[in-house]
């Protein structure tokens, strides 16, 4: 409501012995403040802008938002971010329209951080003590009290509270980013995903949509390698090395230089030292930093060291597993050198359709992330118990004899029991674990038929499923001892013809896929075309 007493009307008088401060030129990379005036008379609105048209603090201006209801201000503090300040008359639509107003700003809309000052024309109405107590408002003040350099001071003072407790809400919310990225980040085994990870949580804890560019330098000599970029500096991941002539190249060497984090707007770069490498993140957020932001990234550079240790220690264990597959699987092949490549044919077809039945959506639960990664190499093992077979048998030219085909399939439970009793040593799934299951179960068949268990179905492993179909693909489609190579029309009519009874009809249909969109996976040799 207007107030009808003649003297409220001179509530912000200049004061002719106080000069208001000096405007400040914002840069223009930094945010303004923005104040909401709330008060229904339209010359109060008039007068406080005029007042406070000059008012800036640490270079920046303010930014103020009108409404003339409490109502129409809610909507306002709702759909507007980062509103410092709210000058705020307690009489508009209602006797308590402002007191509701507050109340709703920390209740509702759980803004505990907004500054809230209350102006009023009519003092009797809301008393100070009785607001104070039972209202979350931080000032109060008669309008008939309001100087403009008062105005200014209580402007100020609420700009600098709100600047501190938006310091400390970033700083509570960066940490949980910090150990919430940084849990994240140890789980992801790309170099590539886990530096574009790093970005990403950098670009969280500032709260901005930051441009980076993470460069790794080996050792203390040697050109920086580009390894994710993000926003403008997107393109920069095209490149092998970090160009000398880009803009941010001097603050980069000069953090590989000086060993230590760079923060000169706009280039900021932090310096992170590991194991094995040197580590630079270039971000370039609108606005300088302030010093609470570069001490959260400083401690996400501590986190994301060890981070980068851990990755590399999992690389090294994850490249011994893998070379201990290998010499197993060539182990077994070198006492069968008529399969000549074989597994490794396996590998990259068993791979391919396992990934094919993902994108078609078949048997989503039994198809995790962790068996589209491993079957490949795990698929290699499939014969490993052939090591047990005697040469007679396993080199013999011709078809096997009754006796021989029983000793033959002994090599699929000497398989599984050798690589179960190596997977028990290592703590959950390795290649071990899917190896066991496929060189155990990829002779037994969708019908029940095979051996040497007659597993039926999808009781036979996943994994199993699928080389179960490439072996015997690849198989026929090349020499062995026993036999020459199919044509690939009689191979693939064969496998076609099986689907529903000795193959899984799924894997079937993704192997067909397969081949169709690549067919070098189904590549013959020249002679069985």
């Amino acid at each position: 409501m207007t107030d009808s007493n003649a003297s409220d009307d001179n509530w912000l008088l200049d004061e002719d012995d106080e000069e208001v401060a000096p405007a400040g030129l914002p840069a223009p990379d930094q945010r303004l403040w923005r104040v909401l005036i709330v008060d229904d008379d339209v010359d109060v609105h008039a007068v406080t802008r005029l007042a406070l048209r000059n008012v800036s603090f640490k270079g920046r201006e303010l930014e103020l938002f009108s409404a003339y209801s409490g109502r129409e201000a809610y909507d306002i503090l709702r759909d507007t971010p980062d509103i410092a300040l709210v000058l705020l008359d307690v009489v508009m639509e209602t006797d308590d329209a402002g007191l509701l107003l507050a109340r709703r700003i920390r209740e509702e809309l759980h803004n505990a951080i907004v500054r809230v000052v209350l102006r009023t024309g009519q003092p009797g109405q809301a008393p100070e003590q009785r607001v104070i107590i039972e209202y979350d408002i931080n000032d109060y003040k008669a309008k008939t009290e309001l100087t403009t350099q008062k105005l200014f001071t209580t402007v100020i003072s609420a700009l600098r509270a709100y600047e501190s407790l938006n310091m400390l809400e970033r700083s509570r919310v960066g940490l949980g980013k910090i150990l919430a990225g940084a849990t994240n980040l140890y789980q992801i085994h790309s170099l590539r995903e886990f530096a574009s990870g790093v970005l990403n949580q950098v670009s969280a804890i500032l709260d901005v949509g930051a441009d980076g560019v993470l460069c790794l330098m080996q050792g203390d000599t040697g050109p920086a390698t580009v390894v994710a970029a993000t926003g403008g500096y997107a393109p920069l991941a095209e490149n092998e090395r970090m160009p000398s002539e880009h803009p941010l190249w001097p603050a980069i060497a000069k953090a590989f230089s000086e060993k230590k984090s760079q923060f000169e707007h706009p280039a900021n770069v932090l310096f992170i030292h590991t194991q094995d490498r040197e580590v630079a993140i270039s971000v370039t957020p609108p606005w300088p930093l302030a010093q609470i932001q570069r001490d959260l990234l400083e401690v996400f550079c501590q986190r994301i060291a060890a981070a980068f240790d851990n990755l590399y220690m999992f690389g090294q264990l994850r490249k011994a597993q893998e070379a201990t597959v290998v010499a197993l699987a060539d182990l077994a092949e070198f006492r069968d050198s008529g399969t000549g490549g074989h597994v490794r044919r396996v590998q990259a077809l068993s791979t391919a359709i396992a990934a094919r039945m993902k994108e078609r959506g078949v048997y989503e639960d039994e198809l995790t992330p962790q068996l589209l990664d491993m079957i490949g190499l795990a698929s290699i093992l499939h014969d490993v118990g052939k090591v047990a077979t005697p040469d007679r048998i396993l080199l013999k030219p011709g078809l096997h004899t009754p006796d021989e085909r029983v000793q033959m399939q002994t090599h699929a439970n000497v398989g599984r029991t050798i690589l179960e009793r190596a997977a028990n040593m290592v703590d959950g799934v390795s290649y071990l674990t899917y190896g066991a299951e496929i060189a155990g179960a990829h002779h037994e068949h969708f019908d029940g038929a095979g051996y040497p268990n007659g597993l039926k179905g999808r009781a036979i492993p996943i994994s199993a499923r699928i080389v179960a179909v490439v072996d015997v693909f690849d198989s026929l489609l090349h020499e062995r001892p026993y036999k020459e190579p199919w044509p690939y029309p009689e191979v693939m009519t064969y496998i076609k013809a099986r689907s529903g009874s000795q193959f899984d009809p799924e894997v079937v249909l993704a192997l067909l896929d397969v081949i169709e969109r690549d067919p070098e996976l189904g590549q013959q040799p020249p002679s069985a075309k």
